[in-house]
C-alpha cells in the first residue's frame, strides 16, 4: 500500500513529492535493511515512469523526430530519469510482520517489482491537486480531466487550466464548456 503527497506549482506545472509512506508485505524479511533500500529505489523508479519518462516517437505530433516511426526517447540521455532531488522529502518503508509464506525460502516474498507499482502514488496524487486547482477556475470548473501518464510539466500545466493555460489551447477548447483536453497522448 502507498500513499504520495505532492505540492504543485500550477503556474509552471513544477511539483515536488513532499511525503511517501509505504506498508509492503515482503513475507518474513530476509535482509530488512536491504529491502527497504530496494523498496526505496522501486518506487523512485516507478515515480519516474508516470511523471517524467516520456515516450515520444517520430509521428505527426513530433514531426522534427526522423525517420517517422523512430523512438526519439530510446535512453537516458533523452529523457528526464528521476534524480536525488527528485526523491520524496520525507520517505516511510514499514515492512509487514507475522506475514509467512510457506512456499519460499525462509518465508520471504519477491521485493523487486511489486513496489515499482507503487510509484503511481505520486501521479494520482498529482492528478488530485490538479482537480483541487481546476475547481478553483471558473474555465474549467470541477469537471472531468484526462491526464495521461507520464503526468510531465507541461500535461501537468496545461491540465490546471486557468485563464493563461485555456487561452494558449484556444479552439481545442469546447464551446459547450465541457472537459478540456489534456495535451499529448498516452
Amino acid at each position: 500500500m502507498g500513499v504520495a503527497e505532492v505540492e504543485l506549482d500550477v503556474l509552471t506545472g513544477d511539483h515536488h513529492v513532499r511525503r511517501v509512506d509505504l506498508l509492503v508485505d515482503l513475507g518474513s524479511s530476509i535482509n530488512p535493511a536491504l529491502d527497504i533500500g530496494q523498496i526505496e529505489g522501486a518506487f523512485v523508479q516507478g515515480m519516474g515512469w508516470t511523471t517524467t519518462e516520456e515516450l515520444m516517437w517520430g509521428d505527426a505530433e513530433h514531426p522534427w523526430v526522423k525517420p517517422a516511426g523512430r523512438l526519439h526517447t530510446s535512453g537516458p540521455g533523452a529523457y528526464k530519469l528521476p534524480a536525488f532531488n527528485d526523491t520524496p522529502r520525507e520517505f516511510n518503508v514499514r515492512l509487514m510482520s507475522g506475514v509467512d509464506n510457506k512456499v519460499a525460502v525462509h518465508s520471504s516474498k519477491a521485493v523487486g517489482e511489486p513496489p515499482f507499482f507503487l510509484g503511481a502514488a505520486t501521479f494520482f496524487a498529482l492528478r488530485d491537486a490538479i482537480g483541487a486547482a481546476r475547481s478553483q477556475h471558473a474555465a474549467a470548473g470541477a469537471a472531468h480531466f484526462m491526464l495521461h501518464s507520464p503526468a510531465t510539466t507541461e500535461r501537468i500545466r496545461m491540465a490546471c487550466a486557468d485563464k493563461i493555460a485555456v487561452a494558449a489551447m484556444g479552439d481545442s477548447v469546447p464551446a459547450d464548456g465541457g472537459t478540456l483536453p489534456c495535451l499529448g497522448s498516452f
